[in-house]
């Protein structure tokens, strides 16, 4: 007699008649691992947390005081400064000074408008005296400068004092030449006295006028 079909994996497992029912119901209380699907397929394993230490991914550890990429000390020898504020030129740096503004002679202090005036009338005065005269009365201007002005004013009397020698000699030589004027050689010194004294004192009252010192030449120290 026939035996009639059981349901789906009630089959006996070593009945080799019996078909492989690869979904039959297992029992969930019996903590036993199903079977393995058909075509060797395998579930893929589980996921597992990384690592709290040792090797793998983590958080780097922070730079040391050793090798490594960190902060560059500051240094207080080369590369480059706090740059200057913007807008404008900052200051000049240090070690260039102002050049000197000329003044009249070495030592002496800068004159006011009424030294200037006292100090044109020495140069400009002298050389209009030597045209006027012939060459002999160049002195008298610088002269009056000098007594005049010079006491006070150590600008003043630098300049009336050059005058003042340059235009005596100058007034020797063409009082010679008008007492020698018989003969060629006194016509010449006349001249000269006459040319010399007047274009020298134009210059010199020129350059004082402008701040620039100016020293006569052809002349000697009699005053100090």
């Amino acid at each position: 007699m026939t035996e009639p079909p059981r349901p789906p994996g009630e089959g006996n497992a070593n009945d080799p008649t019996t078909p492989f029912n690869p979904y039959a119901a297992s029992d969930p209380t019996s903590g036993s691992t199903p079977p393995p699907p058909p075509d060797g397929y395998a579930p893929p394993p589980s996921y597992s947390p990384p690592p709290s230490s040792g090797s793998g991914y983590g958080t780097p550890p922070p730079p040391t005081s050793g090798s490594g990429y960190g902060t560059p000390p500051p240094s207080s020898g080369g590369g480059y400064g706090t740059p200057p504020p913007a807008g404008g030129y900052g200051p000049p740096p240090g070690g260039y000074n102002q050049p000197p503004q000329p003044g009249y002679g070495y030592g002496a202090p800068a004159a006011g408008q009424e030294d200037k005036t006292w100090i044109a009338v020495a140069h400009f005065g002298g050389a209009a005296g030597a045209f006027i005269s012939g060459g002999v009365a160049g002195w008298i201007a610088p002269l009056v400068a000098f007594l005049a002005r010079g006491p006070q004013s150590p600008a003043v009397r630098a300049e009336s004092v050059k005058a003042l020698n340059f235009q005596i000699l100058w007034s020797i030589i063409g009082l010679v030449g008008w007492i020698t004027a018989c003969i060629l050689i006194g016509w010449l010194a006349v001249a000269a006295a006459w040319i010399v004294g007047t274009i020298f004192g134009v210059i010199a009252g020129i350059k004082a006028g402008n701040n620039e010192p100016y020293n006569y030449p052809m002349t000697v120290s009699l005053i100090k």
